[in-house]
């Protein structure tokens, strides 16, 4: 099985699919304490600016996952699972108007994916 940072509910993942059909292309960021906390934000592609100091966390249901580099030193020993719960986020999230939001759990890395992501992170320059 292959190693991954992020991982989805079967729940959230239906909203994805929901939101990508109506919304077209989006973009997964893990907000740094803006608007929602450390909420993470489903957002049209072309609504939201990436730079040189977002990292790609992965890929859930088609759809990349990013956050800043700053947040990332904080939570790069762990495993992120979105998941959806009742309630509206104060963000800009597409699922809002739904009255859902998306959050995250996480977990520490066991020690083989540890050693796994410090090599990725060497080999990219991280």
């Amino acid at each position: 099985m292959e190693k991954s940072r992020v991982t989805i509910t079967e729940d959230a993942a239906t909203i994805v699919r929901k939101m990508k059909a109506e919304h077209g292309e989006l973009i997964f960021h893990q907000s740094g304490g803006c608007c929602d906390g450390s909420a993470p934000m489903l957002l049209t592609k072309d609504d939201f600016y990436l730079d040189d100091s977002d990292i790609l966390l992965g890929e859930i249901e088609g759809v990349k996952f990013y956050m800043s580099q700053d947040q990332y030193e904080y939570w790069k020993h762990t495993h992120l699972t979105i998941g959806i719960t009742k309630g509206r986020g104060s963000s800009f999230s597409v699922e809002i108007p739904l009255g859902l939001r998306f959050l995250t759990e996480s977990r520490l890395f066991t020690d083989e994916e540890n050693a796994y992501f410090s090599a990725i992170e060497k080999e990219k320059n991280i």
